[in-house]
């Protein structure tokens, strides 16, 4: 499972705009987007809902699968989103992705950054458990994408 990536797409909650991603961890990646680490794109227009997702066995391939729905036209995009998630719900939970873990997350950035409050060395600890807490669930949900991808 180290091997895998996947692309994703975030939207906000109008669904008026798109964030194309590549990860090799998407339940992390996914939840540093929803505890909005990163003051970038996803941040300034609010994309924190997971609609649509395709898991690779190479990040080469899914880095070029990002490139070509990068240069996609928005009606195409949107067309794929539909066809997988109809309704366009944030699909974060069907991952593995939980309130605890985006809590774990931010204190774990908090103590990094320095933030006195969290810097007990205490946030290392709760971001392994939360990482290995989350690993069972990857082989999961590979099927539960192997199976709408298919």
């Amino acid at each position: 499972m180290k091997n895998e990536a996947h692309i994703y797409f975030l939207t906000n909650h109008y669904n008026n705009v798109l964030y194309i991603g590549v990860t090799n961890d998407i339940i992390h990646r996914v939840a540093e987007h929803k505890a909005k680490i990163n003051k970038g794109f996803t941040y300034k227009y609010n994309c924190d809902k997971l609609v649509y997702y395709e898991r690779f066995i190479l990040m080469t391939d899914a880095i070029a699968r990002e490139k070509q729905l990068k240069n996609w036209k928005r009606e195409w995009k949107n067309e794929l989103v539909t066809g997988f998630n109809p309704e366009w719900k944030d699909l974060s939970g069907q991952i593995g992705i939980e309130d605890d873990l985006i809590n774990s997350v931010k204190e774990y950035y908090k103590g990094i950054a320095g933030d006195p409050e969290s810097s007990s060395g205490r946030n290392d600890e709760r971001m392994e458990s939360s990482k290995s807490a989350i690993s069972p669930l990857n082989a999961k949900n590979i099927l539960s994408i192997e199976n709408k991808t298919e």
